[in-house]
This record gives structure tokens, sequence and C-alpha cells, in this order.
């Protein structure tokens, strides 16, 4: 697959407003996809936010292998970051937000009460790639539809200020990705899980990456979705592809096998995945 580069003027644009808007905000929210807890992180963010409070939310972690996620808590944790694995769509994940809010901010708020302020809302920017959930996240939080939601990447265009109750503002901004993916492998893992347009990919060499990642790490869950032999599961990759597309009654319409293999992913059908393995970090 040919080095993926996507960076449209309107991200080029919103990384120019975040830096501008930081000033007004209290706390980062930085939302990552649980099942990329490292590839769906902007590379640029350190150098945007520099030493503004953050916590990292991996969001999506209902679709995400759990023991892979308790290992990349643990690992942001020991990097000295705030961090909380959640669903978006789920009440009991987004109401920990404020209160880890809270603990990441209790100094500020201990040295505003000795100044005798009133206590305010909690003024916090989300940010984050196209497609990790941050609409949803904001739709969740103030119980109805206040941000256009898709999966698709590129939904947000512009900034609002979103207003929760009295304890919590977020401006939302666009996903922003970075010019060049200098690891093609990264590009791969966000253009598998919609990070990025399709029609920037070529989905058969997408599908064989996925069959690949699948065979070596969730084998089990391969065979049974495709209703797979042992033998057939472990065969080179282009024949387990005319298989999956035989089986499916594709004939030898590779093109969309590829493009039902990839939508069946998206859809958690496959089951529960993390492409980013901790044990592969030090590498």
């Amino acid at each position: 697959m040919s080095t993926i580069q996507w960076f449209p003027g309107h991200m080029a644009k919103a990384r120019r407003e975040v830096s501008e808007k930081l000033k007004f905000v209290d706390i980062v929210f930085e939302l990552i996809d649980a099942r990329l807890p490292l590839s769906s992180r902007n590379p640029m963010l350190d150098q945007i936010v520099q030493q503004k409070p953050r916590l990292i939310l991996l969001n999506k972690s209902d679709l995400a292998d759990p023991i892979q996620t308790n290992l990349w808590v643990n690992y942001f944790r020991e990097q000295g970051h705030a961090v909380l694995a959640l669903t978006a769509k789920e009440d009991k994940s987004v109401k920990q937000i404020v209160p880890a809010s809270k603990k990441v901010l209790a100094e500020k708020i201990a040295r505003d009460k000795e100044r005798g302020l009133k206590p305010r809302a909690i003024r916090a920017m989300v940010l984050g790639i196209p497609n990790v959930g941050k609409s949803t996240l904001l739709n969740h939080l103030a119980g109805k539809k206040v941000a256009s939601t898709g999966n698709r990447p590129g939904v947000t265009k512009g900034q609002q200020w979103l207003r929760f109750g009295s304890q919590l503002e977020l401006l939302d901004t666009p996903g922003i990705l970075w010019p060049k993916f200098e690891d093609p492998e990264v590009g791969k893992k966000l253009a598998l899980t919609g990070a990025i347009k399709d029609d920037l990919l070529h989905l058969d060499d997408l599908a064989l990456y996925q069959l690949d990642f699948f065979s070596r790490f969730y084998p089990e869950q391969l065979k049974e979705r495709y209703k797979l032999s042992d033998d057939e599961l472990f065969l080179e990759l282009p024949e387990l592809l005319m298989v999956i597309t035989e089986k499916r009654g594709f004939k030898d319409d590779y093109e969309r096998a590829s493009e039902m293999l990839i939508l069946e992913l998206r859809q958690g059908r496959l089951g529960r995945f993390t492409l980013d393995r901790f044990e592969e970090l030090s590498e």
C-alpha cells in the first residue's frame, strides 16, 4: 500500500484556531480510539497543547480488546497522563469525565477557592483525529443532538461552544490529522477503522492487511465469522481472500468481498479487537 497523506485545508486552519483558543480553556480532552491507542493520537498535539492540563479519553472501548485496553490505560498513566477508557454512547462512561477533570484540575480549583473566586463550569476543548467519536460524546453529554455525527471522517467542520449543565463547557473542534504518516502501518490502521476517506485507498490491499492481522491475533474470530476450516484459516492471504469471496457468493468479485470485510470489521461483526498491540510497543 502506498504512503497515505491527507491534510485538507480546513485541518490546517483548525490547527491554527486550536492554538489560538487554548488560552480560553482549563483542560484539553484528547479523544483517541481505544482500538488504536497510539495510531489515533496526533503527534502534533503535544506541540499544540504544550503544558495545558490534559485528560486522555480512550473512546470506543466497547469495540476494543479489553485486555489490551487495560494495558494501554496503565501505560498512559505511567507516562504521567490522566486517562479514562469509555464508550461515548453510555451514561456510566460519560459521567466519569467531570470527576476525572476535577481531579486533574484540583490545584487550580483550590487556588481559585483561596482567592475567593466563585466556582464556575470547567471549560474544556475536545481534540482528536477524525472519526474517534467526538460528536457522539458531545451529543451524549447534552442528552440531545448538538453536533453532527457520522461514521466517516470530516463531519465536524467548525468550532462551537457547548454547555452541559452547570459543571462543564466544551469547545468542539474538527478532527485534525497530521500532514504525513511516516509509518505506513499507521495509515493502514487508520484507514481500516474509517479515520481516512475510503476513496484514498485500495480496498483490496486494506482487506488483505485486515485478514493478515486477524489470522495472527484473532484467528478464532475470523474462523467463526467466515466459517473457515483450520486449513483455510492459514492459507496465504490472496487465497484466503478468494475462499471468503467464494463462501459469500461473490464468485470472483474480490473488490466487493474486500468492501464487505472492511464494513463488517467497522460494524463490530468480527468481535472486539485492538490494532495497536501493547506487546509491540518497544518495536
